[in-house]
């Protein structure tokens, strides 16, 4: 995972190679929020360093604010068939259904879940409905 290390220097200082062990990427670094909004660097989150937190959870992720927003359009608009998936992932059907009514097979359609749920941002299959709904992507 790339990220952004935020904070005072001191901070940075003391948990940056405890990130780096933990196979995090830092690929920039910031002593403000402000300060890394004008950063030109892409990354996957940042990463706040607080004074106060144990060397055990030295920082908290923050999501990165350039990725797009939850209700947001995605960047990458979803197959044909992504759509016909995810119109039966909103009737609540598990995937052997759903390679039944579309005639593929069960692990196509749970490579059609994954790329669905990656394109929206979501967290699991049952919030990729949720955010598809708000999107006005689907109907229930």
């Amino acid at each position: 995972m790339r990220v952004v290390l935020v904070g005072r220097s001191a901070d940075r200082d003391r948990i940056r190679q405890d990130l780096v062990e933990a196979g995090l990427e830092v690929v920039a670094e910031a002593a403000t929020l402000a300060a890394a909004r004008a950063l030109d660097v892409a990354s996957d989150a940042w990463l706040l360093a607080t004074p106060d937190a144990p060397a055990a959870t030295p920082a908290r992720l923050a999501p990165d604010p350039d990725a797009p927003a939850p209700g947001a359009t995605p960047e990458e608009p979803l197959t044909p068939r992504e759509r016909d998936v995810l119109d039966l992932l909103a009737l609540g059907l598990p995937n052997k259904a759903i390679a039944a009514r579309l005639g593929i097979s069960d692990q196509t359609v749970k490579f059609h879940v994954a790329s669905i749920i990656g394109k929206l941002g979501a967290r699991n299959r049952t919030d990729a409905v949720t955010r598809a709904v708000r999107r006005g992507m689907v109907a229930i």
